[in-house]
């Protein structure tokens, strides 16, 4: 593995093309991207060794290709791909989420001297683009593997070598078994969450207070709505099969929901919310799962002038990056004026350690 082509220099291909160049520094990086100006950043940043003027110039001499690309122009890259006199025995992945189509769709159009190897790392960032990309994005996240079924094991542990800097979990799985599992963990969450605010959005008319109210619980539970439309409107094709019994299954829960409603049936509402309560505070605490997590914490902090620059002078201070803070007018069920975010949980940690060491305000992690 001398030679790696990467297509798609954003935030996931820069991130990958620094965690391999940090533990295989010998490893020629080659990166080509539709958007020239990704491309010459990821080579001021040190990202790539050298870019290709095409697809086929980078991808006919690589022994990886790693398409970094979203779901639905990795199909189209993997018909290119299979069109070109590519070397025996390369190793071709993507990052997508979703895998049952794409690896369908890789069987189809690559030709068998070719290996194969679904790939999803599920780890992401508020930012986006090459500039962004970090060494350290995947560390401790899942990164799940879906070979097609005649892909030799040798070949998955030579990819999970060349994606060792990574440190991230490799789990591999068939590619149904990804696509049922991210359905009911990130692809139907986030049709909910847009779901909700379109209702809120058609209530606004008849109170119209409502956006000001929503800017709490509501807005974070949400949050996954701002997602970019392109990106999920193919995630949501690709995985309909999948998501069409989620929505069976979810309409007859729904309507169950509304039966103890209906009746008042305190008995069973109780029961209902104290099992999700378990189930969901049961759920690992720091591992990184298929939709990136908050890393949050509220100050309770007195209203005077300067407060908030006395907080961020203490964590710039201690060399603490913070990604946002905002003054907090809804706080149910939330103790904090403040809410400072953070892009980990150990600077978060270290955040709240440094407050509670300058202050007597209260720190809180929810």
């Amino acid at each position: 593995m001398e030679k790696v082509f990467i297509i798609g220099l954003g935030l996931i291909g820069g991130s990958i093309s620094r965690a391999i160049k940090k533990e295989h520094p010998s490893v020629q990086l080659v990166g080509y991207d539709i958007k020239n100006d990704q491309v010459q950043m990821a080579k001021k940043l040190g990202i790539i060794d050298q870019s290709a003027e095409s697809i086929k110039e980078g991808a006919e001499s690589a022994d990886v290709i790693i398409i970094s690309t979203p779901v639905e122009q990795t199909l189209n890259v993997l018909t290119f791909l299979g069109e070109l006199s590519l070397k025996e025995g390369v190793i071709i992945t993507d990052v997508g989420s979703t895998k049952k189509k794409i690896v369908d769709h890789a069987s189809f159009s690559l030709p068998k001297t070719v290996t194969f190897i679904g790939g999803h790392p599920m780890a992401g960032s508020h930012k986006s683009g090459v500039a962004a990309a970090k060494t350290h994005l995947f560390e401790n996240a899942f990164y799940i593997l879906t070979p097609g079924s005649n892909e030799r094991p040798e070949k998955i542990e030579q990819l999970k070598k060349l994606l060792k800097g990574t440190k991230a979990q490799f789990i591999v799985m068939t590619p149904e078994e990804h696509d049922s599992i991210t359905g009911v963990i990130s692809h139907f969450p986030h049709l909910i969450a847009a779901s909700l605010v379109h209702q809120a959005e058609k209530k606004e008319e008849m109170f119209p207070i409502i956006k000001r109210l929503a800017a709490g619980g509501f807005r974070d539970i949400t949050r996954i709505a701002s997602s970019n439309p392109v990106m999920w409107r193919d995630i949501i094709v690709h995985n309909h099969d999948v998501l069409i019994e989620l929505f069976d299954e979810w309409i007859q829960e729904m309507k169950q929901i509304k039966q103890f409603i209906e009746k008042l049936d305190k008995e069973q509402l109780y029961t209902y919310f104290e099992k999700a309560k378990t189930y969901r505070d049961g759920l690992p605490e720091r591992q990184k799962g298929a939709i990136p997590s908050f890393y949050d914490l509220y100050v309770d902090v007195p209203d005077y002038p300067g407060v908030i620059s006395e907080i961020t002078g203490y964590l710039a201070k201690e060399e603490i990056s913070i990604t946002n803070i905002r003054i907090l007018e809804t706080r149910e069920e939330i103790f904090g004026v403040l809410r400072i975010s953070f892009q980990s949980d150990e600077d978060r940690m270290k955040a709240k350690q440094c407050i509670d060491r300058y202050t007597n305000y209260e720190t809180y992690i929810l």
